[in-house]
């Protein structure tokens, strides 16, 4: 299997030649988006053709890119304790006081999902006795682009 290393802020990552070109295309088709969101919105009058400003060095000029837009999207962020599987007739016998055992172990890192998502992991901390989690391991973008395939 052919593999890939990329430079990231978290150091190098290792992925396979299908997701680095999952990666390349994704990037690109937001590099095109972007372009075609900074596109002036002028009207062109039939029969003239359109040119884009060149600068004195012969570069087209662009403007910086503008990702704001993205800014005000509302995502739904969750912290999974832990899952199990229940038969029906046990969920209904369910009642006040009633424990559910987890799978996971106590002190096991939580995980942090973003609209069901795995962005990272955290341990449970109560700050001002409100519930919180400390993020300690942020998915690399390479382990967030495997998740979003599934």
């Amino acid at each position: 299997m052919d593999e890939t290393t990329i430079n990231t802020a978290q150091g190098k990552e290792t992925m396979s030649a299908d997701e680095a070109a999952q990666l390349a295309e994704f990037a690109a088709a937001m590099e095109e988006e972007s372009r075609n969101r900074e596109a002036p919105k002028e009207e062109v009058k039939k029969g003239q053709p359109t040119f884009a400003e060149v600068s004195e060095d012969g570069e087209e000029k662009r403007a910086p890119r503008d990702i704001e837009f993205l800014l005000d999207i509302p995502l739904l962020v969750s912290v999974e304790i832990g899952r199990t599987r229940m038969l029906i007739k046990d969920l209904l016998q369910l009642g006040q006081g009633s424990v559910i055992e987890f799978d996971k172990l106590v002190g096991e890192p939580m995980e942090v999902l973003v609209n069901d998502k795995l962005i990272a992991r955290g341990e449970v901390v109560v700050v001002n006795e409100k519930f919180g989690v400390r993020l300690t391991d942020i998915s690399s973008p390479a382990e967030r682009l495997k998740h979003l395939n599934k």
